[in-house]
């Protein structure tokens, strides 16, 4: 990036690009959405295709500052703001690449987290790349991180670690060594840029750093042999303190216990039902069940020790904080009286613990960022994602749940039009989520919204082998990619039909990644319920898809064939039966109109899985379109490519499933 882009603007400025200052305004002034509402004009869909007007707030350590992105044409802008009289006091009006995650360095520096797709001198495959900018705020410079070091390659292997060492602040990274591939730990000083070996090891996963910044444990994964490990660093070497053979659901190295002489590890072991999260002494070896009432979906770190201090649980009524830290455990109780019914969650905290940034989202908020400060008093807002989408306009989100045809329970949630609270007869979207191994959540989403302001209900499933709703709805997907999967989706408008929410036939399937393979599948596996189908980056065959998440032949036993296989159902590596599972290959059952979407630059699904089905829809005589995305990845990253997807899917849903 050239240091001359980097400039500090005016708080007028930034104001327009969706900060908004609201010094006084405590909890209480939020808009509460109403029960009945008029009918409403949606927002124009514009509004929905942008990025986030405001995002990714981050409190300094010495709470006094507030960085955030904004959204700047179709890419993203840095904001830096002194929160004692809302002054912007920094910033990039340009960052080239996609911004991923933003970082305090001290209270002197931010590290921006950005991606690009690119292919490296030793890989044989392009990917998604992590680069980190550190930002000067005394000199409005920029770095990328690694560039002082030639031998290493400009990547974040492993992200970064960010600690506040006794000699400073600093970055720490694993990173490649251009000359031969290998990735090591590295320290990185924001002031210089100079980079630092600190740990080496082949095979690591990931190291624990203790505040200081020291090494203290590290996961290891061997993928020939599926032994994964938890070693410690003691007399100058790294003895392993447990492993275990894991072909499958590897453990994962979560963070420190309650102490540094422990560490947290969600795993599964013997007797286990599903993996959970327990402490593991790294002097004995020996295993500690967590002392919370439920099994948590994330932990709660302290933003200065580093240790373990409370859980998040997902619930419709917002995240359940279960916090062991006193002083925390209060400042929580205080947000969630404040923002009682709203669905808040803490983004970020300030060392001391008691000044943080609150987000709340769901009806009649289309996301708002609130700077709480105890020791004031009050709650101000600093920040709306969708400042120009009304209230009035956030249609209405209702937790639902069914029963599939085999009696298993489907929840999900049921986006309605804005303005419509009895809803009857309505066209219908489904829109079913990526993954599958993900969930949906109750919350403002923007795609949902978008289809749902064009006049469409919108059903949002986690069907089985989602994740987040315990192993055995999770474990219920092995083996049914095509199958119960694609039929738990069409159970879903059945039942809306039968409750007379909406017409049966006026429903359409909309999906990106493995919604998009539902969405393909659709018409091809599961014919007769929908008027048309729109796919974003999804696979149409099965058995390819394998072929080239393994890297060909050669990774055949490796971690994500074997994940996959089990996923898809294959009994073997190329299993034939796989093929009637694939839309490209059920091309000539196709019932509907299928729109394709896939960005060229995709490093998960590649572009070729939407070229198979064309190719085969076009040969069956069927019809069919396809739409790339020139420069976008997987997960629809920058505004133009996400405003077109949003565009054209209208287009075609309108075309295919009028609203009136």
């Amino acid at each position: 990036m050239n240091v001359s882009k980097s400039i500090v603007w005016a708080f007028a400025g930034a104001l327009a690009f969706g900060c908004v200052s609201a010094k006084g305004q405590d909890a209480s002034g939020i808009p509460a959405p109403s029960s009945v509402r008029e009918a409403v004009t949606p927002a124009p869909l514009e509004l929905y295709g942008r990025l986030p007007a405001f995002s990714s707030p981050r409190l300094s350590p010495d709470g006094t500052k507030l960085a955030h992105l904004v959204s700047v044409g179709a890419g993203q802008a840095l904001v830096i703001v002194d929160l004692s009289n809302l002054q912007v006091i920094g910033g990039l009006r340009e960052i080239e690449n996609k911004v991923r995650d933003l970082s305090w360095v001290g209270n002197g520096y931010v590290l921006i987290s950005t991606s690009t797709a690119a292919k490296l001198p030793f890989s044989t495959e392009k990917g998604e790349y992590t680069q980190g900018l550190i930002y000067t705020l005394s000199t409005h410079a920029v770095q990328t991180v690694f560039a002082r070091n030639p031998e290493l390659a400009r990547i974040m292997v492993s992200g970064a670690i960010i600690r506040d060492t006794p000699t400073g602040p600093a970055i720490y990274s694993q990173a490649f060594d251009a000359r031969d591939g290998t990735a090591d730990l590295y320290r990185v000083d924001p002031a210089t840029n100079r980079a630092t070996r600190i740990a080496r090891g082949r095979n690591v996963e990931n190291y624990l750093l203790d505040s200081d910044g020291e090494p203290v444990a590290r996961s290891t994964y061997y993928t020939e042999t599926g032994t994964w490990s938890v070693d410690v660093k003691r007399d100058g070497g790294w003895p392993r303190v447990w492993s275990t053979k894991a072909l499958l659901d590897q453990p994962s190295l979560v963070g420190f216990g309650l102490s540094t002489g422990s560490v947290i590890v969600q795993a599964k072991l013997d007797g286990d039902e599903e993996p959970k999260y327990r402490e593991l002494s790294l002097e004995t070896g020996q295993w500690v069940d967590l002392g919370f009432d439920t099994q948590p979906d994330r932990l709660i770190y302290h933003p200065v020790t580093k240790l373990l201090i409370g859980t998040v649980r997902t619930s419709d009524r917002g995240p359940i904080y279960d916090i062991t830290d006193p002083a925390a455990a209060r400042t929580w109780r205080a947000v969630n009286t404040a923002f009682k019914d709203r669905h808040p969650s803490i983004q970020t905290w300030a060392a001391t613990m008691r000044s943080l940034i609150v987000e709340t989202d769901g009806n009649g908020d289309s996301g708002t960022y609130n700077l709480v400060d105890l020791d004031r008093g009050v709650a101000e807002i600093v920040g709306q994602s969708y400042p120009g989408i009304a209230a009035d306009q956030v249609g209405e989100i209702r937790p639902i749940s069914y029963k599939a045809a085999d009696g298993m329970t489907i929840p999900g949630y049921l986006t309605l039009p804005p303005g419509v609270h009895e809803p009857r007869n309505l066209p219908m979207v489904l829109l079913p989520h990526g993954g599958p191994a993900a969930r949906d959540t109750f919350g403002f989403d923007w795609w949902a919204q978008a289809l749902a302001a064009q006049g469409y209900a919108v059903l949002q499933p986690n069907f089985r082998g989602s994740d987040g709703l315990g192993e055995a709805h999770l474990s219920a997907g092995y083996g049914q990619w095509g199958r119960k999967m694609q039929t738990d989706l069409s159970d879903g408008v059945r039942w809306l039909a039968s409750e007379g929410i909406i017409d049966p036939k006026r429903v359409c399937i909309v999906g990106a990644s493995y919604g998009g393979y539902a969405a393909m599948a659709g018409p091809t596996l599961d014919p007769g319920v929908y008027r048309c189908a729109v796919s974003v980056a999804g696979v149409s065959d099965l058995n390819e898809m394998i072929h080239w998440s393994g890297g060909g032949e050669r990774g055949r036993e490796s971690p994500v064939v074997r994940y996959w296989m089990r996923f898809m159902g294959a009994d073997k590596f190329g299993d034939p039966a796989l093929d009637a599972l694939s839309p490209a290959f059920m091309a000539d059952r196709a019932d509907a109109p299928i729109l394709l979407i896939h960005g060229r630059d995709d490093t998960v699904v590649p572009y070729d899985q939407s070229v198979r089905l064309y190719n085969a829809l076009r040969r069956a005589g069927k019809s069919v379109e396809l739409l790339p995305l020139d420069d976008e990845d997987h997960w629809l990253s920058t505004a133009a490519t996400r405003q077109r997807m949003l565009d054209e899917t209208v287009r075609f849903l309108k075309a295919n499933n009028p609203v009136n």
